[in-house]
C-alpha cells in the first residue's frame, strides 16, 4: 500500500514509533482499548458493532526494513444464523502481523535516493509517515479472516421448517402429513364429482316442487 495522506494522532488506531527508535532489535509493547469502527466484519453477514469495545494487544520491533507489528484483536462480533436465522453472538480473536517499511528504504532496509519509484511493489506495502503507522486496513483484513462466512448459532442447528418457516430446534417433533400427489388429485376429483350430484339432486328436488305447485 503506497503512503497514506497524512495521519492524524489522534485516531485511536494510529500508532507513534518514535518511541521505538530505528534500532533493529528494538522492543515496544502495547495495549489498547478502541471503539469498534463502521463496517467491521463481513458485511451483512457478521461483525462487531460500530463503537463496541475492541482489545488490542500489539508488539511492535524496530527491523531494518521498517517496524514490524504483531497482535491480537478481542471483540465480540454480532450477525445472524444462516440457517435459523437466530441472532448469532460470538467472541472474536484476530492475530495479525504487518510490516510498516519505512519510506526511504527498500525491502532490504537499504536507504533509496527516490522512494516509491517501483509503484507495483508500493501498492502491496504498508509504510510509515513520520514515525506513524495506521493499523485500521491491516485490523479490518484480519477480522475478517476470523469471522466465519456462515456463521450457525450452533454446530448442529436444524434450521427452519421448508414448509411453514417455523424453528425446527425449538419443536424436534414438529413435520408435516405427507400426501400424495397422485392421491390429492383423485381427492379433489371425488370432490368435484360430489359436487355435481349434489346439484343435480337439488335439481331434481326443485322439478318435483314445481309439480306439486300444478
Amino acid at each position: 500500500m503506497a503512503p497514506n495522506a497524512r495521519l492524524d494522532h489522534r485516531n485511536p488506531l494510529v500508532f507513534d514509533t518514535h518511541e521505538l527508535g530505528r534500532r533493529p532489535g528494538a522492543l515496544q509493547r502495547l495495549t489498547r482499548e478502541i471503539d469498534a469502527p463502521r463496517d467491521l466484519g463481513i458485511q451483512g453477514v457478521i461483525g462487531v458493532p460500530e463503537g463496541t469495545p475492541v482489545e488490542l494487544e500489539l508488539r511492535l520491533e524496530s527491523v531494518m526494513e521498517g517496524v514490524l507489528v504483531t497482535g491480537t484483536a478481542r471483540a465480540t462480533a454480532e450477525g445472524e444464523c444462516v440457517r435459523c436465522l437466530e441472532p448469532v453472538e460470538l467472541e472474536l480473536e484476530a492475530d495479525f502481523q504487518e510490516l510498516f517499511s519505512y519510506p526511504d528504504a527498500d525491502d532490504r532496509g537499504r536507504v533509496i535516493a527516490e522512494p516509491g519509484d517501483d509503484a507495483e511493489d508500493d501498492e502491496d506495502r504498508f509504510f510509515l509517515e513520520d514515525g506513524l503507522f495506521d493499523l485500521e486496513p491491516v485490523l479490518r483484513d484480519a477480522v475478517v479472516l476470523a469471522l466465519p462466512m456462515q456463521p450457525v448459532c450452533q454446530d448442529d442447528c436444524p434450521g427452519l421448517c421448508s414448509e411453514c418457516g417455523a424453528r425446527l430446534a425449538d419443536d424436534p417433533d414438529h413435520h408435516h402429513d405427507a400426501v400424495d400427489i397422485r392421491w390429492a388429485a383423485l381427492q379433489g376429483l371425488a370432490g368435484s364429482t360430489t359436487d355435481g350430484e349434489k346439484d343435480e339432486m337439488s335439481g331434481a328436488e326443485a322439478g318435483v316442487d314445481e309439480k306439486q305447485e300444478k
